[in-house]
C-alpha cells in the first residue's frame, strides 16, 4: 500500500510518536507516513557524518513513498542533517521536496515562557554537541541564557521499556541535578529529545514545581499547521483521506508495543527492510 502525497515523519525510533501524535490531533485530514529507523536507533552518539547519512537515506525513502513533505522529528537529526539536506540534496536532486525540523521552531517560541531569561535543555548527546539550541534561541531571543545538559541514558531507558521503573530515577536525578547545578535562576526546561516527554512524571520529581517544562510535540504541530497555511502550494496537494502508515527498521512487534504507549492506541506497522 502506498499513499501518495503524504506528510512524512522521521525519527531514529519510537520519540518522534510524539510529535506525530500531536501533528495528527491538530491535522487529522491528511494522509502520514511515519519511518523510525529503529534498527540503528539511538542517533545521539553518532557523527555527524553518520547521522546525516542515515537520515538522507530515510528522508529519500519517505520521498520515493510518495511525501512531498518530510518532519524531522527528531532533534539529533535536526541538528546534524537538516541543514545539509536542504542546502546541499534538496536543491540538486528534489527541489519541488521540502523537509522541516524541529530545533526552529521551538527555538522561534521557547523565549516566551520564561521570566528569568534563563532556559534549561535537556537533550541527547548530539542535540547538545551541536549547540543548535544555543544558535537558533539566541537568534530570536538574544537576551536568554540558554544551559545545556546531556542525557545519555534516557533514550535507552525509554527504547527498552524501562523510564517509568524505579532504576531510571539515579540517572534523572542526576541530568536535572547536573543541569541545574549550572544556573539557579533556569525557570524553563525545554526536553530537546522527542522521546522525553515519557520522562516527564519522574523530572517532575526533580524539580521545582514553578519550573516550566516544555516539550515539543504541540510547538511543532502548529508550526506545521502555520507553515501549510503559509504555502498552500504545498498543502494543496497533500492528500487528506486521513490514513496513516507506520514502518520500522526494526522488530514490528517491538515497535508496535511501543508505539500503543506513545500514540494511546494499537497500531500494526511494517518492516522496512534495508
Amino acid at each position: 500500500m502506498n499513499l501518495e502525497n503524504s506528510i512524512g515523519i522521521f525519527d531514529s525510533g519510537f520519540g518522534g510518536l510524539t510529535v506525530f501524535s500531536s501533528i495528527t490531533k491538530i491535522l487529522p485530514n491528511y494522509n502520514y507516513i511515519y519511518l523510525g529507523d529503529n534498527a540503528r536507533s539511538p542517533y545521539g552518539d553518532h557523527s555527524f557524518e553518520t547521522v546525516y547519512q542515515y537520515t538522507l537515506e530515510c528522508v529519500e525513502w519517505l520521498f520515493s513513498q510518495g511525501c512531498p513533505l518530510v518532519i524531522l522529528a527528531c532533534n539529533t537529526a535536526s541538528a546534524k542533517a537538516l541543514r545539509n539536506i536542504q542546502q546541499l540534496d534538496l536543491p540538486k536532486k528534489y527541489p519541488h521536496h521540502r523537509v522541516l525540523g524541529v530545533i526552529r521552531p521551538t527555538a522561534e517560541v521557547i523565549g516566551t515562557f520564561t521570566e528569568t531569561n534563563t532556559v534549561g535543555v535537556l537533550g541527547t548527546r548530539g542535540t547538545v554537541k551541536s549547540g543548535s539550541y544555543v544558535i537558533e534561541i539566541n537568534k530570536f531571543f538574544p537576551e536568554v541564557q540558554v544551559y545545556q545538559q546531556s542525557c545519555p541514558m534516557w533514550v535507552p531507558l525509554i527504547e527498552n521499556g524501562e523510564h517509568d521503573q524505579e532504576g531510571a530515577d539515579y540517572f534523572v536525578q542526576k541530568y536535572v541535578g547536573e543541569l541545574m547545578a549550572q544556573a539557579a535562576e533556569i525557570d524553563t526546561i525545554l526536553l530537546a529529545c522527542t522521546h522525553y516527554p515519557l520522562m516527564v512524571p519522574k523530572i517532575k520529581a526533580y524539580i521545582s514545581p514553578e519550573i516550566k517544562l516544555i516539550s515539543q510535540g504541540d510547538i511543532v504541530a502548529n508550526s506545521l499547521a502555520d507553515y501549510l497555511v503559509r504555502h498552500p502550494e504545498i498543502a494543496n496537494n497533500l492528500g487528506r483521506q486521513g490514513e496513516q502508515l507506520f514502518y520500522t527498521t526494526g522488530d514490528t512487534e517491538t515497535f508496535d508495543q511501543h508505539a500503543s504507549v506513545f500514540l494511546g492506541k494499537e497500531i500494526q506497522s511494517r518492516k522496512l527492510k534495508r
